[in-house]
């Protein structure tokens, strides 16, 4: 019989911790796993605020949910997000998002471009593009959409209204905080080095915050 010892890893990651699975063994053996090792480290993720994401099988939104549901009964930590993870690296859609993006106009967003270093902090009515880079300490706050074509390392707070339909897009993924709405997201104090730069989308599901590569199915679905 196949050994199911090490079917379930526990890895730090850029968001926190990520959860690495056995693709060839069944999903009800994972979970007493999954039970069985969050339940061991108990102690370490004590009250601790964390995003999660999976590796190495792919799991239906049941599946995601069945195991968040063993985290919390098994820990104290508290996931504030999933992270998802598309094995099949896909190029930047830079030219396909800023053709999107075009189609907004006066009435519904508008564009600025620039770099945001440390200190700045930008408001807007309504949903923005930035065609530059969000630095470190820099804020960004929109009652609709927010749209980075390049690096956001700092703060988004879109639907500032409540709008919990609203989504955070960038180039380069990476920032310190991200609300929508009335939750918030923030990266570990220590992030991962040498993470992959990816163009991904920020959203609200369920009350938790999730963050997807950016592909075109998810191009298809934006409504601006």
């Amino acid at each position: 019989m196949k050994s199911v010892n090490n079917s379930v890893m526990i890895k730090g990651n850029k968001y926190g911790i990520s959860l690495v699975l056995n693709p060839d063994v069944d999903f009800k053996v994972l979970k007493k796993q999954i039970a069985d090792k969050f339940k061991e480290s108990s102690k370490f993720f004590e009250n601790a605020k964390m995003a999660i994401s999976f590796e190495g099988r792919t799991l239906t939104n049941e599946e995601q949910q069945d195991i968040l549901d063993i985290i919390g009964k098994n820990t104290d930590m508290k996931i504030v997000c999933v992270i998802e993870n598309d094995p099949k690296k896909e190029e930047l859609f830079k030219k396909t998002l800023e053709e999107k993006l075009m189609e907004l106009d006066n009435n519904t967003g508008q564009f600025y471009k620039g770099i945001l270093r440390s200190g700045a902090s930008l408001e807007f009515e309504n949903s923005v593009v930035i065609i530059g880079d969000v630095n470190n300490g820099a804020r960004v706050v929109s009652k609709g959409n927010i749209i980075v074509l390049g690096s956001l390392k700092g703060n988004a707070f879109a639907g500032a209204t409540g709008n919990t339909n609203s989504f955070v897009v960038a180039l380069d993924m990476r920032p310190t905080q991200i609300r929508i709405a009335d939750v918030i997201a923030r990266s570990p104090d220590k992030p991962v080095k040498d993470a992959t730069k990816e163009a991904k989308i920020a959203f609200l599901e369920d009350n938790n915050i999730y963050i997807e590569p950016l592909n075109k199915n998810v191009l298809n679905d934006i409504r601006l």
